[in-house]
């Protein structure tokens, strides 16, 4: 278990709602450049997390695991994207790059699940959320800034999802 440290924050969730209500809150928040990385086995909650983060973000499109396309695009009616990335059968990140990844980013924000699979891909400067299964109704999630405008970000999500300074 990692040690959470003033750059972290731990969110523990009790339910799918939950999850939703979670990454609406952080997908409020994202830009066009942001770089979300998830990582957790499977049954962590990483669909159910984008999918409240897309819904927040102001996507109307619905949201699926895109493990069979790799990559998903979800709209907002301003233009922008949302990019959504499953890493989980890339072979390393050689294969993330030829994905355009500075394409999407200059788009919009980039969501990937599985992203320790492709780390070295990924900006340095990034949001990374290392997520566990730990009951049929416990999932904990912890949020680590990675990078000053991460930090930001992070202390925004604590005060408009938490009241938390």
């Amino acid at each position: 278990m990692p040690v959470i440290d003033q750059n972290s924050f731990e969110v523990i969730s009790r339910s799918p709602d939950q999850t939703r209500r979670v990454g609406m809150r952080l997908g409020a928040l994202l830009q066009r450049g942001d770089v979300i990385g998830l990582e957790g086995d499977l049954g962590a909650g990483k669909t159910t997390l984008v999918q409240g983060i897309a819904s927040g973000w102001g996507s109307l499109d619905a949201v699926s695991s895109p493990t069979f396309v790799l990559v998903r695009v979800y709209r907002r009616l301003d233009g922008e994207n949302l990019y959504h990335l499953d890493a989980y059968r890339l072979s390393g990140p050689s294969e993330a790059v030829d994905l355009d990844l500075d394409n999407m980013l200059s788009q919009g924000p980039l969501v990937v699940e599985w992203a320790d699979r492709v780390k070295d891909a990924l900006p340095p400067e990034c949001l990374w959320v290392r997520m566990r299964w730990i009951a049929e109704e416990q999932h904990d999630f912890i949020f680590t800034a990675q990078g000053k405008h991460y930090q930001s970000l992070l202390d925004h999500f604590k005060q408009e999802a938490y009241g938390i300074l």
